[in-house]
């Protein structure tokens, strides 16, 4: 497994990253990407069965046993591989899913993961378990922070050193620095938090049509912040082409509050171009024909592609009481 290259089962940041942004490239499109993955909200909702799943009882099981045999070998999260995490009957059905995310409609909502009645560590266990059958899981930052805390911290959404998802704010539709962005939902927000999913083929699609002018500008490089997570010399900001094709495929990187807030740095200025493509993906986006809303309960998972979909969140209410504030695992993964 090429996992493997810095002696652990997992990616680190950095190769995760690279990995996700090495996408193959022989020229812009001059028509319309057609598949699966160019899909609008009625044709998600005539497929329902395509995209969801709902655990087994069998499978359950599973997942328990495996789980089992992980707190009973005192194997670490860091430690935990396929192999030592077997899943005979549902690794297979797992591997489906990773086809219809990165070869499909792009989307995997699975329901049924009984949190209730799993330890902390129990859960993390089994979320990044199923990881090791979907992919390579990678850390999500160079501290090397393998499931990610998605809850608010009570920090500032103004501060532009702070990531969004540690508030309650509305996030726009962004992607994620891997080919596979996992959620696992420990409790729902008192209201509000809405998952919100768009195919960015289908927003290409529709900027090709009404904008032809503008489509070609999404193959060169946008500037994007890194909001603060640079080293020594680093640029305060990466260069990369929000959109890259080649064998029939589309593959997008979007992050509209991070290319938005580059222009906080001296002498940085969006063009009239990079701003309109950004306003119509953002606008284009919320249309309802557009998107699909979801809101995640206890024991949701939520498994998206980030080359074919871009996903934002709606500003949410939180409960008062700290054991039931809004909190979601997030997993990223590299597919083989």
């Amino acid at each position: 497994m090429e996992a493997a290259a810095h002696g652990t089962p997992y990616r680190s940041f950095g190769a995760q990253g690279k990995h996700f942004l090495t996408r193959s490239h022989t020229g812009v499109p001059d028509r319309s990407v057609d598949g699966p993955a160019a899909w609008r909200n009625a044709d998600l909702q005539n497929q329902v069965d395509r995209w969801r799943y709902t655990l087994t009882e069998p499978d359950i099981s599973e997942l328990l046993a495996a789980v089992g045999g992980i707190t009973s070998s005192g194997i670490s999260l860091a430690e935990v591989s396929r192999e030592n995490f077997p899943l005979p009957t549902l690794s297979p059905k797992i591997r489906t899913w990773q086809d219809e995310i990165m070869r499909g409609v792009g989307l995997k909502y699975v329901r049924g993961l009984p949190i209730d009645n799993m330890s902390h560590d129990e859960i993390d266990i089994a979320f990044w378990g199923i990881g090791h059958h979907l992919g390579i899981p990678g850390a999500q930052n160079p501290d090397n922070e393998l499931l990610g805390h998605v809850t608010d911290y009570g920090e500032s959404a103004d501060d532009p050193f702070v990531r969004l998802y540690r508030t309650s704010a509305n996030i726009r539709y962004h992607c994620d620095a891997a080919d596979i962005v996992g959620l696992l939902c420990l409790h729902p927000a008192k209201s509000g938090g809405q998952s919100r999913i768009v195919s960015t083929v289908t927003l290409f699609n529709l900027l090709l049509e009404s904008k032809p002018d503008l489509a070609a500008r999404l193959f060169e490089p946008f500037r994007m912040d890194r909001r603060g997570e640079t080293r020594g010399d680093d640029l305060p900001y990466s260069l990369i082409p929000p959109c890259q094709y080649a064998d029939g495929q589309l593959r997008t990187f979007y992050h509209s509050d991070y290319y938005r807030s580059v222009e906080r740095h001296p002498g940085i200025q969006l063009t009239d171009d990079q701003r309109a493509i950004l306003d119509f993906y953002d606008e284009v986006g919320m249309e309802p024909e557009n998107h699909i809303d979801m809101w995640l309960e206890k024991g949701d998972m939520q498994f998206i592609s980030n080359h074919t979909t871009a996903h934002a969140r709606t500003q949410y209410e939180d409960f008062e009481e700290p054991d039931k504030k809004r909190h979601l695992l997030r997993l990223w993964l590299s597919a083989e």
